[in-house]
């Protein structure tokens, strides 16, 4: 504070951490975050390693490590990584497709909004884990029942960002369009699309996280491939170390994909001084 007020008074303006401040920085807020994971580990292992807890109810970090190990060995791991992946990324993308279609529609009109929009809240308020054997009833338990529900997961988070961001156009920008004499083509490339992009691409990054949920959603209610399926499998043949590795391994790639969509999402948003990105 005392330095930002003595730049205020000078005019002049501090210098940002070089490469390796940033470095030392970073390392210290990593040991940090770090620090109570780690505790909980060793604690983890511990109580295992002492009898404390039972193997079939709480595996030790060592032993579901040695899980992991095996099934990357054998590849196993990767080839059901590579379902869950294909599965969730067809899901969304349909999902993404179908919200951007009705939400811009629904935000560019009126009549569209009062006829199709009450209908899309009230299916927004019904819950996944409701829809889901219904979904599963309608399809089969075939591919196409686990997309639907991977769409059905993705869709709504996109479609409410698209309808607000577009219904959240400032309305005198809409006039001085009209001043200038632009053409509904014009109006929408010029105004509405780089106005409701930002909220657009933050509802995609929703849209994908609970695509990722719905994967999860699918594949453990009933698949022959995919990390849920490795789960359910472990599960019949009483092996827990497993099921710790598939929840992991949905963690790990949620987590993953969220960080590569942030950074598509700020690298795409660069040319707006006011945003900021997570």
């Amino acid at each position: 504070m005392k330095e930002q007020a003595q730049a205020f008074r000078t005019g002049i303006t501090p210098a940002r951490p070089g490469g390796q401040e940033k470095q030392r920085l970073f390392g210290k807020h990593f040991f940090i975050a770090a620090l109570l994971p780690a505790m909980i580990l060793i604690v983890w292992q511990w109580a295992g390693s002492m009898g404390q807890v039972s193997p079939l109810l709480l595996p030790s970090p060592l032993a579901i490590a040695e899980a992991f190990a095996q099934l990357a060995a054998t590849g196993e791991l990767f080839v059901q990584i590579g379902h869950s992946l294909v599965r969730a990324s067809i899901g969304v993308f349909y999902g993404a497709f179908a919200a951007l279609l009705l939400g811009g529609l629904i935000g560019l009109s009126r009549t569209a909004s009062k006829i199709i929009d009450p209908s899309l809240q009230l299916l927004r308020l019904t819950p996944s884990l409701a829809t889901a054997p219904i979904i599963i009833l309608w399809f089969g338990f075939g591919e196409t029942s686990k997309i639907v529900i991977i769409a059905f997961g993705a869709f709504f988070p996109l479609y409410m960002s698209t309808v607000q961001s577009i219904l959240g156009i400032d309305k005198k920008l809409s006039e001085v369009t009209k001043v200038l004499s632009f053409g509904k083509v014009r109006h929408f490339t010029r105004l509405v699309l780089p106005g409701a992009m930002p909220g657009i691409l933050s509802g995609l990054r929703l849209s994908i996280a609970y695509g990722w949920l719905g994967l999860v959603v699918a594949e453990l209610l009933g698949s022959q491939s995919g990390i849920g399926f490795l789960m359910s499998h472990a599960q019949t043949n009483s092996q827990p170390e497993i099921i710790f590795v598939g929840v992991i391994i949905f963690a790990a790639m949620g987590k993953l994909i969220d960080v590569l969509v942030a950074s598509v999402e700020r690298r795409l948003l660069g040319w707006r001084d006011s945003y900021t990105g997570n």
